[in-house]
């Protein structure tokens, strides 16, 4: 385990936790498997799909720079502590689950089993179900004919002959099945 980097994730996110733990040791097995260097990596060539909103994606965040405003962190919450890393570089792609048996151990004994017990115990290594995201787009701003509000292009709506936000759109649907 590389110590220093481990410091540097515990800096930014905070404190040390088992969350943060699962992120880091997700990154750890993804820089493993992609042949990727597990340090920090300063453009947007890893992308990390993360399925949780917990704590270790703060690790991602600090050691890949992968963030959402760049668009190389994207959310497809299943509430599993799962993360999908691809390598634009290469096209390599992995999905790491933190999934241990990890019983009644206290919060100290379950962060430090996370971090040092062999990979089978605490991941299963999987290949993603869905391709690698495309690179982010800028988008235009459309003013809301409503609210007078910029918003991304993609998100306005047509409604009565104007283009609308979706915070003043109202849905319309007949369909109750």
């Amino acid at each position: 385990m590389n110590e220093e980097l481990w410091n540097e994730c515990v800096r930014f996110h905070g404190h040390a936790c088992p969350g943060l733990a699962m992120g880091f040791r997700a990154s750890e097995v993804a820089a493993e498997t992609l042949g990727v260097p597990l340090e920090k990596v300063r453009d947007e060539e890893i992308v990390c799909v993360v399925e949780n909103d917990a704590c270790g994606i703060d690790a991602v965040q600090a050691i890949y720079s992968c963030t959402a405003g760049k668009g190389n962190l994207l959310f497809r919450i299943t509430g599993k502590q799962a993360y999908s890393f691809f390598d634009r570089r290469s096209g390599k792609k992995v999905r790491v689950l933190i999934d241990g048996d990890f019983g009644e151990m206290c919060r100290e004994d379950l962060m430090k089993h996370i971090l040092t017990a062999p990979e089978e115990e605490v991941v299963k290594v999987k290949t993603p179900v869905f391709d690698i995201p495309e690179t982010a787009k800028i988008f235009y701003s459309v003013r809301c004919e409503s609210c007078g509000e910029l918003a991304r292009e993609d998100k306005v709506r047509w409604q009565d002959g104007k283009q609308v936000c979706l915070d003043c759109f109202r849905d319309y649907s007949r369909n109750y099945f």
